[in-house]
């Protein structure tokens, strides 16, 4: 019996992709430089799997800043903000510095995609990293992309989401159809799996705790 291997979605940053990151962040790199450096990153990433001879090949996620937080570069209404930047307006801020106390990395460090506006897809999410990858295999392929459960959670603060959509469920429709939307354009590439990320529900189930602020 085969069982079939796939990795988990993102890969392993070097230095040199990480420092481009940065710079790409910080306007010193181009758009069309840091892709000429992550196409090459993606091709190394693909070399591995193919090594490892997996069986669902995936790009590592390595042209995103993190696995959800991308979607500031394609979806309108939205804003990159450290959790840093967001101490003082967050709905329980004493919760919100507890949470930062249990975190692995400085709340500088940690960028959250926040709604500020309407949101609406700019650009599609993954097709062209599909179709990208698809130039690099001949194996299936999987394509990963937050849900709307992570999404609707860690999106919405209600000092900047508010004004645009009033509650939480009003904002939550729009992210479905932009991920249905996606979906869509994927499943027309003929992709062959496609993984939506919801980590934040095992907080959910170990906790029982589904109002508490999360940010991944």
């Amino acid at each position: 019996m085969h069982f079939p291997v796939t990795q988990v979605g993102s890969w392993p940053r070097s230095p040199k992709l990480l420092s481009g990151l940065r710079e790409k962040r910080s306007g010193r790199m181009t758009g069309e430089e840091f892709q000429q450096l992550a196409d090459w990153e993606i091709k190394r990433c693909v070399d591995f799997q193919h090594q490892a001879d997996v069986d669902f090949v995936v790009d590592g996620e390595l042209r995103r800043d993190n696995f959800y937080s991308f979607i500031t570069d394609k979806v309108e209404g939205t804003r990159l903000m450290s959790l840093a930047e967001m101490l003082d307006t967050v709905e329980d801020k004493a919760a919100f510095e507890e949470m930062l106390q249990t975190l692995d990395a400085p709340a500088f460090a940690i960028r959250n995609p926040t709604c500020t506006g309407k949101l609406q897809r700019r650009e599609p999410l993954a097709v062209e990293e599909l179709k990208f990858l698809r130039t690099l295999t001949d194996r299936p392929v999987k394509v990963t992309l937050p849900g709307p459960y992570l999404l609707t959670r860690a999106m919405w603060v209600t000092a900047y989401s508010q004004d645009a959509y009033g509650d939480k469920p009003a904002m939550a429709d729009d992210i479905v159809a932009i991920l249905r939307e996606e979906l869509s354009e994927l499943i027309a590439e003929h992709v062959e799996f496609i993984q939506f990320d919801e980590p934040v529900l095992t907080e959910i189930v170990h906790s029982g705790d589904d109002k508490r602020r999360t940010f991944m």
